[in-house]
């Protein structure tokens, strides 16, 4: 099974504040841990929204808003796609993240594969 799990973003994350050199020690320490377990194929974090842009198509016609983005709460840090073999692990693993990190807020979405469409494959 595959999930992505999202962080949301806060204040210090908005404000494009740099981790502390010993957070990056431990958060670089669990990426390498799950990396080697083969349970996170992907992981980054992301700038701000001050950095960011909406793009919205309605009626044929095309908006886009620049950020910063005021609703922190629909706001994201980073993202980490994993491969797990439950929900169950992949709440594990969030968990564990979290706790590296001393708290936060994670949500994390299971990513269709083609067996929840019959195997259907779509085109390349």
């Amino acid at each position: 099974m595959r999930f992505m799990g999202v962080l949301k973003a806060d204040a210090d994350s908005e404000a494009g504040v740099a981790p502390s050199p010993e957070l990056m020690e431990k958060m670089g320490k669990f990426i390498e841990e799950v990396m080697k377990a083969g349970v996170v194929k992907s992981t980054d974090g992301l700038h701000p929204s001050s950095k960011a842009s909406r793009i919205k198509v309605a009626n044929g016609k095309v908006q886009v808003t620049d950020g910063p983005f005021t609703e922190t709460k629909e706001l994201i840090a980073s993202y980490a796609l994993l491969e797990v073999k439950s929900k169950t692990e992949a709440i594990h693993w969030t968990t564990r993240f979290l706790e590296v990190l001393g708290g936060g807020e994670c949500t994390i979405y299971q990513i269709f594969d083609p067996e929840d469409f019959g195997g259907c494959h779509p085109p390349t």
